[in-house]
């Protein structure tokens, strides 16, 4: 086990994890490498060349915008994003960016941030994965002072062309310690049982032995929380992610408008809770309503580039959080203190499941299509769900092998390259195909034929055999056959 839940949980801004907070981290990295190397005053200019499915959608996902940010020393987690429309205008107006924001360069964007459609890989004779991108810093002279190539390999992170390398050939090698390392379910669920844990209590421990580990940012737990003890700390770091997704919820419900980008897409959460609130008394189905609303809600504000949390990536960063909200708004517990705990288990069991995508498979939409994404979303939940309800081991296996046996061979095919069509109605599916999967689950007395680590094999390979144009191109499919306007 190599990834922590706060990896696969982490707060950024829309409205891509792959194409707007990977590149804007990678950015952020290739300018505080200038800086240790005490190269960044010697920087006369800098070209980023971006290709593969970077190249292709990258103006509708806004890696434009997320290279220029990382570059001036912004970071997804914590880049204001009143404050984004203000610092691009600066640089697009004086053809002047500071590195760091320190270090003036000369930076047009058509001369500078270079988009290679006809290209998918950095070097075409290496296929790699498919959203590349090399930085370059020359000095006044023209000679390279520094070049790096990075990969933004989904959900938001990114690995050097070396690390790239290194970890496909060692991608069965352990480097974290913790006391409860799993490569499979199996073996997972092995461990589990064998120690008399139920999975968030091993995934629990796992967080705490990483605790030491400062390459992992965690969230701050906010004014209040108890952080007696290391389980105390990772459960408010925990809590702090969901009150994030809470706020991201609740202005995706409230704000509405136009979302940008040119497909004239209008904010459809606002109006559909409105009615809820009016109607839904009346509705045997409104839990399942709502299910859709949160979900809709938190991507449409993704779409709009606001803050969410990466779950375990942008485009399907509803999914989560509209199970959570299912959990804490219409499932009956005693005490709020129960409740909570639930929670903890929720989002630590969906962590657990989506770390055995994200180390056996993929997240990335340009690499497997939507069913790393959007899939994955709706296992996790779906073996959440079933943790927070106080599910076994195995029925919450079951659940996450059935969602995303549901998902298999989805596409990701967003018209014009925006975040927005098919991506918000497909979290609402998503996340109430989770609940569908718990309670189908829950009420299986006598096993299942097809486990969990054989649907994310199956999962992986179908990814790999799809068609590059189905995979987060926008090449195919909608956004093909599906006039803009």
């Amino acid at each position: 086990m190599n990834t922590s839940l706060f990896e696969l949980f982490k707060i950024g801004i829309g409205p891509s994890s792959s194409h707007t907070v990977g590149p804007m981290r990678a950015a952020l990295r290739f300018a505080q490498t200038l800086d240790a190397a005490d190269q960044l005053a010697d920087a006369a200019h800098v070209i980023v060349d971006l290709y593969g499915s970077l190249a292709l959608t990258g103006h509708g996902h806004g890696t434009d915008r997320a290279i220029l940010l990382g570059l001036i020393g912004e970071a997804p987690d914590t880049v204001d994003p009143a404050l984004i429309d203000a610092e691009l205008a600066a640089i697009r107006t004086t053809g002047t960016l500071y590195l760091l924001d320190r270090e003036p360069i000369p930076f047009t964007e058509g001369e500078h941030l270079l988009f290679h459609r006809n290209q998918m890989y950095p070097d075409p004779a290496v296929h790699t994965h498919p959203n590349g991108m090399r930085f370059t810093a020359f000095d006044s002279a023209g000679n390279i002072l520094a070049r790096e190539t990075f990969y933004s390999v989904g959900g938001g992170f990114i690995l050097s062309a070396s690390e790239f390398a290194a970890q496909q050939e060692s991608k069965t090698t352990t480097t974290r310690t913790v006391p409860y390392p799993f490569r499979s379910a199996e073996e997972l669920l092995a461990i589990a049982a064998a120690h008399n844990l139920s999975i968030a209590e091993l995934l629990l421990a796992n967080e705490v032995a990483l605790l030491s580990d400062t390459t992992i940012n965690r969230p701050t737990p906010g004014s209040g929380a108890s952080t007696s003890t290391p389980e105390d700390q990772i459960k408010a770091s925990i809590l702090t992610l969901w009150r994030t997704m809470q706020q991201c919820t609740e202005r995706g419900i409230t704000t509405e408008g136009i979302l940008p980008g040119g497909l004239n897409v209008r904010r459809r959460a606002p109006r559909l809770a409105r009615r809820l609130e009016t109607e839904g008394s009346k509705d045997p189905l409104a839990p399942m309503d709502w299910v859709t609303v949160y979900a809709m809600a938190v991507n449409e504000e993704n779409a709009a580039g606001g803050r969410v949390v990466t779950a375990p990536t942008n485009g399907a960063a509803g999914v989560i959080p509209a199970i959570a909200h299912y959990y804490m708004r219409f499932i009956d517990e005693a005490t709020p203190e129960e409740k909570e705990a639930g929670l903890i288990r929720y989002f630590l069991t969906a962590a657990a499941i989506g770390i055995l995508y994200k180390e056996n498979a993929s997240i990335s939409g340009a690499e497997v299509g939507c069913q790393g994404e959007v899939g994955v979303a709706c296992s996790m939940a779906a073996g959440g769900l079933v943790a927070a309800l106080n599910g076994t081991n195995a029925q919450i296996e079951h659940a996450a092998e059935i969602a995303m046996e549901h998902n298999l061979g989805m596409t990701c095919d967003p018209i014009g390259g925006l975040v927005q069509i098919p991506c918000i109605e497909r979290n609402g599916m998503g996340a109430v195909k989770a609940i569908n999967a718990a309670r189908m689950s829950m009420h299986e007395t006598l096993g299942h034929k097809v486990s969990l680590d054989q649907v994310i094999a199956t999962m992986y390979q179908t990814g790999l055999d799809m068609q590059s144009r189905y995979k987060e191109t926008s090449l195919a499919g909608l956004a093909l056959n599906i006039i803009e306007c």
